[in-house]
């Protein structure tokens, strides 16, 4: 989180689990940024264009790179463990897209 930091760049996740779990999770993992809780399917899901299944009525792991002018970067979707934008990839992208904006001025 610290580089994140360094680099102006704030994080938050959103979950479609209770106030109760949401806690439980931030408890199990440690986490430091936000997390909204309580989303639903498919108003919530739809309104931040992520990818959910009416079967379990569940919003699949989705990520967001987005931009200081509020424009998605980068966008990955994943029904499993593997695809996922992981922190140290989501820090690396951060940085280059910074770079070139520098370098292009």
């Amino acid at each position: 989180m610290d580089e994140f930091k360094q680099e102006n760049v704030d994080v938050l996740a959103l979950s479609v689990d209770p106030l109760d779990q949401a806690k439980e999770m931030v408890e199990r993992v440690g986490a430091t940024f936000p997390i909204a809780y309580g989303l639903k399917v498919p108003q919530d899901a739809d309104r931040v264009g992520a990818y959910w299944e009416e079967r379990r009525k569940i919003i699949h792991a989705t990520n967001f790179i987005i931009d200081q002018d509020r424009k998605v970067t980068q966008a990955c979707f994943a029904t499993g463990p593997i695809g996922r934008i992981v922190a140290e990839d989501a820090l690396r992208s951060i940085q280059g897209a910074k770079k070139r904006k520098t370098q292009r001025s």
